[in-house]
Order: C-alpha cells, then structure tokens, then sequence
C-alpha cells in the first residue's frame, strides 16, 4: 500500500470499515493521538469531504468532493509504477502539456497529472479534445521504459487496452478498439488517447500517455458542429452515471498491470488484446491520407502499430498514419 499521509489512510480506513469509525480505533491503527484525528478529519472537511461526527460513535464518510483528488485516487491503490505520484487539477490547458514539462524537470516514472477540466484538449493531429468540467477523465501518465524511440508507438497498445479493460470492468459495456487510438461503443467514440515522446537518436527519456474518456458527458450538451465523428459516453451508452474516481482508479491498475507485461514480455502479449478488440480487423475501409485515398481489408497491426490492409491486387499496405473508416 502506498502511504500518502495520514489523511489518505484515514480515506482508506472510511472506505474499508462498515459505517462508522470511532475516534478510538482510528488514533489506534494510525498511531496518533485522538486531538490529531480531529485535526485531520477537520481538513479533510475543509478539503471538501462531508464527514459526519456520530455522537458516542465516532465517524462516518458520507461523500466525497465532486472533483478527483489525490487521496481519493491514491488511498490504498496498489500499484507498482502508475501512480506512484498522483497530481489533480481543478483546470489546465493540457494534462499532457502539464506532464510533459514534469517530466522535463524530473517527475517520477508512474506520475499522473488529472485535470476535471481542459481549456485546450488536443487530440490526434492536433485536433481539439472537448473537456467540460465535472463529467469526465481526462488524464496523462509518465513512462520511462528502457526502449528505442521506434518502439515507443507500441505504448498505445497499453493505453486503448487498459481503457477498454476498466469500462469493461466498471459497465456491462462491450467496447471495441478502432485504428489507431480510439474506443468505440456502437460505432461512436466514447475515449481518445494521445502519447507524447521525448527521445534522443538511441533512447527514449520518457514517455506520456494522454488519455481521455468520455464518462458522464450528455451529448446534448455539445455542439454537434464541434464533433468531428459520431460521439458518446458512457452514461448515455449504459444509462448509469459512472463513478469516477472508481473508473480512474480501475484503469491505473490495469495500466499498471499492462505496463508490467510490457517490460516482462514485449508488446505481443497486449497487441494480441488488442487484436482481439479490434472493430475493424478483417473488415473493408477506407484509409485517407492527406489527398491520397484507397480501400482494403485489414489484416491486423505489425508489432510497432502500423495498420496493415490488403488491397485488390493482393498487396498489403502498411499504414503508419492517416483516417481510417469503415466501408
């Protein structure tokens, strides 16, 4: 478990004890006294958490602040690189551009920077990612794996796949992966993801992983003009809000999970997952590429990425980027 503080333990102990928590037993298992349980319960109201003081009992978590924080997120959560620092914002331009710069200055591997909004969200070719406040995940991931810089594309393996893993695992949703970075439920875009490298000629020096999901966002509440593709959440897709600080917290792990396999075993083991997700594998598309257009069947993805599509004359086309839409 990590420890992030007092007031991150006394989070977990909430979140694992039955109801109410006595003063007692708290001063107890933190080993402090009980006049710094009220100082920490008293900042963790101030902090926006709605704890109650049960007369003669002791203490019962009754919410916590709309917005994701750091104790939320990291109490208790037992991962071995994702997550090792965890960074919330109420709002930034960018949580890629804020890594990013972390990493520059010397963030840990594993730190993840989480903004509840963005004024400029950027997606694949620098289109514009929507992030209002209050519904959604938007966040970027820290890595440093010891790897050449044409191998780093393969990351995006481990990002679609751990998102498609914690919507499966927090929603009886079924979602697939489309080329190169997107997830759909029913044909419409419900993540993105975007990594970002900073390398030398022979080594890569870190990795950011952008990830952004659309969690409880209503589609009425944005311009249809602004949408580039069919797009959805979650909440619409299932009916049911999503718990977001229970979907972060899910798909860190198995960031975390993938990123060990990774550096264990390559990119095979989580590029077969991927395969297995694909929307389009074996299907017709048309691939655009600036003023240049064809069609084929995919046949898969080569070990760095790139998309692989069969054309009439028997030909395979790799594609290392371009628009890629069904036939």
């Amino acid at each position: 478990m990590k420890d992030s503080g007092v007031d991150g333990r006394i989070i977990e102990l909430f979140r694992s004890g039955d109801g109410v928590v006595s003063g007692a037993a708290l001063s107890r298992l933190l080993g402090v006294s009980r006049t710094a349980v009220w100082k920490h319960v008293k900042g963790l109201r101030a902090a926006g958490y709605l704890i109650e003081a049960v007369p003669s009992k002791g203490y019962r978590l009754l919410s916590s602040p709309k917005l994701l924080t750091q104790l939320d997120l990291s109490s208790g959560l037992a991962t071995r690189r994702v997550g090792s620092r965890i960074v919330c914002l109420k709002e930034t331009e960018s949580t890629n551009q804020v890594a990013f710069k972390m990493a520059e200055e010397g963030a840990v591997e594993g730190t993840v920077v989480i903004a509840d909004a963005q004024s400029a969200g950027k997606g694949r070719l620098g289109r514009v990612w929507l992030s209002p406040a209050g519904v959604n995940l938007y966040c970027s991931v820290v890595l440093r794996p010891s790897i050449a810089p044409m191998a780093a594309c393969q990351l995006t393996f481990l990002s679609v796949v751990a998102v498609a893993r914690a919507i499966e695992s927090c929603t009886s949703l079924k979602p697939q992966i489309k080329w190169p970075n997107d997830i759909l439920i029913n044909g419409r875009k419900v993540a993105g993801l975007l990594n970002e490298m900073n390398a030398e000629t022979e080594k890569v020096n870190f990795v950011v992983l952008g990830i952004g999901v659309n969690l409880n966002l209503r589609m009425s509440s944005i311009a249809e003009s602004l949408l580039r593709h069919p797009a959805t959440s979650l909440i619409e897709e299932g009916g049911e809000e999503v718990d977001r600080v229970a979907f972060t917290r899910r798909l860190l792990t198995e960031l975390d999970e993938l990123y060990d396999v990774f550096l264990q075993e390559g990119e095979g083991p989580v590029r077969a997952e991927w395969l297995e997700r694909s929307a389009i594998r074996g299907r017709s598309v048309k691939v655009s590429q600036g003023e240049r257009e064809f069609t084929g069947e995919v046949q898969g993805v080569d070990s760095f990425g790139a998309l692989l599509v069969r054309l009439s004359d028997g030909s395979v086309e790799t594609v290392l980027s371009g628009d890629v839409a069904l036939v």
